[in-house]
């Protein structure tokens, strides 16, 4: 037997313990030329199904499994076989075992006394306050640098936490009447401009271990390389590397369906996505999720939107020709003022287009203003009867009052105007 190998009675103990009825966690900490390696497993419920989480934290880097008992049973043979200085700590429902091994190799192996708890499967769609509440999400909070290695949350991203939280709760009120069949069918989110990803797989876990939804897949668009890339690298520490996919694109020309093709998914040409999402898309770009969640023929879109200049250089042009204008000349002449103003028709625009293509459209606040200025956010379902008088009638009389057409109206084109041409 090699220096600092467990002997087999203790490595049959183990394996005893863990794949036996009773076990609950357990965790082995490696530490070799200055860095630490850190391993642990324990039981899960997913689905109603029990399944071992595996979480390995290498060098700050973290990579989580979920594992059937096969996939466990290995997973534990390689804890066994770890060699070098490690403490290994084992929970049981009728006691602890912990064993250390020193730099000279010495085994040393010590014992609870007898004890009777509860090995209870921590589900992972139990019901909380908060949607990264509702299940286990120490190991996604950690991967996405929210969390520390201790699962808390760093002082520096609780905002970023808050507003996940927020805009999740938002999903979770978009989705609570769809039924158990339409959960077991495939359901697509894009989210738009996904940046570093902290919704986007945020949006996979709630979907699946908290809502129900037996058949998701996530798809993140970004045109910078640099954040698709560290996404990417997310996805697989996570182990969700073929549900929680990644595009470096420009929005605009993004072939949504193609792109799963690609990927080994299937794609309908039709109905390519079920939700589109968007979190603080600057500008127009807020305007180009909303198209393409139009284009997608997407069942709901959930956006909330980031600055707005667009129509604040139109109006600034517009403010000694326009009627409208001139009316608000004492509010167009402060920055500020001006910004709030055109920041509220912008987004009055785009829920009243919505409206006009079939969706049943409302604008809230999604996060408390002292988290971000940004809070508002429009919600829309499909449903209705694109065209009714009282939607195009309302959003033509805004924009011609304004003398301005906004820029979603341009980018849906004929999408659009074939409603607007009746009335206009």
């Amino acid at each position: 037997m090699e220096r600092g190998e467990l002997d087999e009675a203790l490595a049959e103990e183990i394996r005893a313990r863990v794949l036996g009825e009773g076990f609950m966690k357990i965790v082995q900490t490696v530490r070799r030329n200055g860095k630490t390696f850190r391993i642990s497993m324990r039981p899960v419920s997913i689905g109603g199904v029990t399944r071992y989480q595996a979480e390995m934290v290498d060098d700050g880097q973290v990579c989580v499994k979920n594992l059937d008992a096969n996939g466990a049973a290995e997973g534990l043979e390689e804890i066994i076989a770890q060699r070098g200085v490690r403490d290994l700590h084992l929970m049981t429902a009728k006691g602890d075992l912990h064993v250390r091994v020193t730099k000279k190799g010495h085994v040393m192996a010590t014992r609870s006394a007898e004890m009777d708890r509860v090995a209870s499967v921590q589900p992972h769609d139990r019901v909380k306050k908060t949607p990264l509440a509702s299940f286990d999400a120490t190991a996604l909070l950690r991967v996405l640098g929210i969390a520390d290695g201790e699962g808390n949350i760093r002082a520096s991203m609780r905002g970023k936490y808050d507003q996940v939280n927020e805009f999740l709760k938002v999903v979770e009120d978009v989705l609570k009447n769809e039924k158990p069949e339409d959960k077991a069918r495939p359901f697509t989110v894009v989210d738009c401009g996904c940046g570093k990803a902290y919704l986007t797989q945020a949006l996979y876990f709630h979907l699946t271990r908290s809502l129900g939804f037996a058949n998701v897949r996530v798809v993140g668009v970004d045109r910078r390389a640099d954040v698709v890339d560290a996404a990417k690298k997310m996805s697989v520490q996570l182990d969700v590397v073929d549900k929680v996919l990644f595009a470096c694109a420009d929005l605009a020309t993004f072939d949504l369906p193609a792109f799963l093709t690609a990927c080994g998914q299937d794609a309908a040409p039709v109905n390519a996505a079920t939700m589109v999402v968007s979190l603080h898309a600057c500008d127009t770009a807020t305007d180009e999720a909303l198209a393409r969640g139009v284009e997608w023929k997407a069942r709901y879109i959930v956006s909330a939107p980031c600055c707005q200049h667009e129509l604040q250089k139109v109006l600034g042009k517009s403010a000694g020709a326009n009627a409208a204008a001139r009316s608000f000349a004492g509010v167009l002449r402060h920055g500020i003022l001006r910004e709030r103003l055109c920041d509220i028709l912008t987004d009055t625009f785009r829920a009243q287009i919505l409206r006009i293509l079939g969706f049943r459209t409302q604008v809230v606040e999604f996060v408390s203003p002292d988290a971000t200025a940004r809070n508002i956010l429009l919600r829309a379902e499909y449903g209705v009867k694109p065209g009714q008088n009282g939607a195009v009638s309302e959003y033509l009389d805004l924009r011609d009052f304004w003398k301005v057409t906004p820029w979603l109206e341009t980018r849906l084109g004929d999408t659009l105007s074939r409603y607007l041409e009746r009335y206009e």
